[in-house]
Parts: C-alpha cells; sequence; structure tokens
C-alpha cells in the first residue's frame, strides 16, 4: 500500500462510482426500467385488460422487484459488514457482490419484448441490483480511511459527480449506438449497434444489459489496481456477526443525533430511490414517451446530477451537509407535487395548450397526442430530480462520516445501509398499493411526498457535526 499514493486511492475509489453508476442509470432509470415498463404493459393488455390498467399493473410489478430487493439489502448489509469490519477485508466482498453485478446485468440481454419470460428477468434485474447495493456499503466504507474528516464533503461530492459523469457517458452511448426508435434507426439515425443488431427485436434496448455489464467490468480495472485493504488477520461467524449488529443498534439508542439521522435518511433516501425508480417508468406510463425521450430526459438530469453533486460537495466543505439535505429534500418534494398534479391535458387543473413553443419541431422525435408543456415541465423536474438527488446522496454520505464509529466503519456503513434498505420496500410497495388501488401511475407516486416531509422532521434532532456537536 506503501507504493500506491493517496492521489492515487482516491480516483481508484471514484473509479468505483463511474464503473457501478450505469446500473442505476441505465438499467434502473432510464433504459431498462421504461423499456420493462412498456413491455410488460403490452403483455397486460395481451391479456385483455385496457390501457389505463395494463399501465398500473406494470408499475406494480416493477414495484414487487424494488420491494424484494430492498428487503434483501436492508437487513443482508450490515451482517456482512460487521464481519468485514473484523477481518479489514472489504475487496474480496465488493468483488464477489461486483460478479453478482456483471451476471445480473448481463442477462438482461435475454428478456423478451413479448414479455414472455417477465419474471425471470426481474429476477436477474434483483441479483445485479443486490449485488450493486451491497458492493455500495463497502465501498463507502472505506471513505474515513482515504481522506482526513475535513476533505469527505468535498471527496464525498467529487465521487459522486464522477459516477453520474460516467453515467452520462453510458447514457449517450446507449442512445447514439444502440437504443432503436420506432422507425429502427437510433437518435442520430445509425442502425442499432452499426447494423449489428435486429431493431425488430428491440435488440438495441436490450443490449443495455451486456452493455452495463462490461462497462463495469472495465472500468473497475483502477479500483482493483489502487484501492487496498488493512487485514486485521481477526475473522468472526455469521451468529457473531448478529450480536455486534444487535449491540449497534442498542447503541443506537444511546446516540440521538445518529439515531435520528438515521430514521431521517431512511425515510428521505427511500423516497429518492422511488423518485429514482420511477422517473423513468412515469415518463413512459403517464407522458407516453418513447424510450429515445426518457434517454434524453436522463442526459439532462445526469449533467444537473454530475453539476449539483460537486457544486454541493463544495457547499458541504464550507458549512456542512446538514443544510444541503434539507434544501434538496425540499426541492425535490416541490417536484413530486408538479408530477402528481400533472398530466398530458392540464397541470394543477388547468387545461394546457396543444403545443409549446415548438417543442416537436426541437425534440425531433415523434411525441404522443397532446400539450407539449408538460413534457417542458417534466424536463425541467429533471433537472430537480437528478441534480438534488445528486446533492442529496453526497451530502448524506458526507453525514453519515461524521457519525461513523471509526473503529467500525464498515459496519457504521451497514447501520446506514440498513436505514436506507430497510424500508426500501416501502416507497415501491406503497406506490404499488396507491397505483392498483386509483388504477393510476401518475397518483401512484404520491407517498414519496409523505417519506420526503418526514425525513425532513426528522432532521430537527440530527446534530450537524455528528455525535460529537
Amino acid at each position: 500500500m506503501a507504493d500506491i499514493s493517496a492521489r492515487k486511492r482516491i480516483w481508484g475509489w471514484w473509479w468505483f462510482d463511474w464503473a457501478s453508476q450505469p446500473y442505476h442509470t441505465l438499467l434502473v432509470t432510464f433504459v431498462f426500467g421504461p423499456f420493462f415498463a412498456v413491455v410488460a404493459a403490452a403483455w397486460f393488455v395481451g391479456t385483455g385488460l385496457d390501457e389505463r390498467t395494463a399501465d398500473a399493473e406494470a408499475q406494480a410489478l416493477w414495484s414487487l422487484a424494488l420491494t424484494v430487493t430492498g428487503l434483501i439489502i436492508g437487513f443482508g448489509g450490515p451482517i456482512m459488514g460487521a464481519m468485514a469490519d473484523s477481518s479489514g477485508r472489504r475487496r474480496p466482498w465488493i468483488l464477489g457482490f461486483s460478479l453478482m453485478y456483471v451476471v445480473g446485468s448481463g442477462a438482461l440481454w435475454l428478456t423478451d419484448p413479448n414479455g414472455t419470460n417477465t419474471w425471470t428477468m426481474l429476477a436477474f434485474f434483483g441479483i445485479g441490483f443486490i449485488g450493486a447495493e451491497f458492493a455500495l456499503i463497502f465501498v463507502n466504507a472505506q471513505l474515513p480511511g482515504l481522506v482526513p474528516e475535513e476533505d469527505v464533503g468535498k471527496v464525498s461530492g467529487s465521487g459522486f459527480a464522477f459516477g453520474y459523469l460516467g453515467g452520462l457517458a453510458a447514457l449517450l452511448i446507449m442512445l447514439l449506438v444502440f437504443v432503436e426508435q420506432d422507425d429502427g434507426k437510433t437518435l442520430i439515425g445509425l442502425d442499432p449497434g452499426f447494423g449489428l443488431l435486429d431493431a425488430d427485436a428491440r435488440e438495441g434496448a436490450r443490449a443495455v444489459g451486456p452493455f452495463t455489464a462490461l462497462w463495469f467490468v472495465f472500468f473497475m480495472i483502477p479500483y482493483v489496481m489502487w484501492v487496498r485493504d488493512r487485514p486485521t488477520g481477526d475473522r468472526i461467524s455469521f451468529g457473531a456477526a448478529l450480536g455486534i449488529i444487535a449491540k449497534a443498534l442498542k447503541s443506537v439508542v444511546k446516540k440521538r443525533s445518529l439515531g435520528a439521522y438515521l430514521l431521517s435518511s431512511m425515510f428521505y433516501r427511500d423516497a429518492l430511490n422511488g423518485l429514482y425508480g420511477f422517473g423513468g417508468v412515469y415518463a413512459a406510463l403517464v407522458l407516453d414517451w418513447p424510450i429515445e425521450l426518457v434517454g434524453m430526459f436522463g442526459i439532462v438530469a445526469l449533467i444537473s446530477s454530475a453539476l449539483f453533486a460537486w457544486v454541493g460537495g463544495k457547499i458541504d466543505s464550507a458549512i456542512g451537509p446538514k443544510p444541503v439535505i434539507i434544501g434538496a429534500i425540499l426541492a425535490l418534494t416541490g417536484v413530486v407535487v408538479v408530477v402528481l398534479f400533472m398530466n398530458r391535458e392540464m397541470i394543477f387543473g388547468i387545461p394546457l395548450p396543444a403545443d409549446f413553443m415548438g417543442w416537436d419541431e426541437f425534440l425531433g422525435v415523434e411525441m404522443p397526442e397532446g400539450s407539449r408543456l408538460p413534457d417542458v415541465v417534466f424536463f425541467a423536474c429533471g433537472v430537480l430530480i437528478g441534480g438534488m438527488g445528486g446533492a442529496l446522496q453526497s451530502a448524506s454520505r458526507s453525514m453519515m462520516v461524521r457519525h461513523a464509529d471509526p473503529a467500525a466503519p464498515t459496519e457504521s456503513f451497514g447501520l446506514y445501509g440498513l436505514s436506507g434498505r430497510a424500508t426500501a420496500f416501502m416507497a415501491p410497495a406503497l406506490i404499488g398499493l396507491v397505483t392498483t388501488t386509483t388504477g393510476s401511475a401518475r397518483i401512484g407516486v404520491s407517498p414519496l411526498i409523505g417519506l420526503f416531509l418526514l425525513g425532513l422532521i426528522l432532521l430537527i434532532w440530527v446534530k450537524p457535526g455528528g455525535e460529537k456537536g
């Protein structure tokens, strides 16, 4: 480790964000999620359901996938974190979960556009997603050992910004080279995969799975080369790890600021993940956007994510993470309110004009019938979802470093992962319940408002500097 400079270790740590971000960008939010929603909805229509009910059923199915994976991630992360802390060895866990990431994402190539293997593909998506999230817990726990506390906010923000740039680059490649439009061409008029892929079989969109897997494998190389463990030589059993987690949970009760922060982040991160998981699905099902337009929306969101995460890191270093977290929650709550009261015909009950400032010609893609103004508004929402979401995640990681136990950082971040994932089923489950009950994919996102506000209220008891003040 002595021959690897501190600068290289930081860059290696950042490269993990670059390598792993496409799972969230391409698969959860902007390409596979909307593609799956459209495929599932079409399959439900084929069973005799009307379009609105089919859309609701498709969103509910996606909710189920995120709910199940959230439960597994939430309750498994802290246990494995405790085991890794005892030995000081995190890389083997990271590399093992990386294998799940690669297998799960790569298998999505097999998705049938007719929806016949929907459940199998959801299972592979879940395997990859679990791998991505578990690996992130261990990588986050390496941050306290990389830099002094005063640099944590800046390094965390820059890491998220770098990761979002990676997601942006991957999304641009997918849209320009692979994802086919209704005319069988990509966004710039190419045959999918330079003519190697069958547009009729949706092979361009399906290629997002293996592309994400290969991207991860290649760009993990700097991390593998430059980030090392400090093994302790100790090992503990699974049962002992459970005991450590039980003890850690009891200690949280005595640490008012830490307990309040874990509860707060449990709610607002759950809401943010719900917003990420359903943003593209909402655009596809409620606004009837084609996949390429969802991708363009993703480009806008990722550019703002990188910029706001970087700026948020600077603000964090100057005044601390708590003000950044509060501002981001307020902005994201406003976004959900706008989305809830908007559809193709009206916004906040006000009828909308059919066209808006030549929006059709500007986008250059075939648009669904109805007013163009909701498209413009939702693009603006994309700026806030991406930007404020990036700042929120960066500042949240920084705040957790201030509350983490220096002797057991992975255990602490395992609890952080638990707080973010123990109820990760909540947002998808509530969205699924409301969607099914109302039969509306639009109204289905309303529970996110309550989750954001609960997180905001609990921040009242969180000390800006952690337990020490």
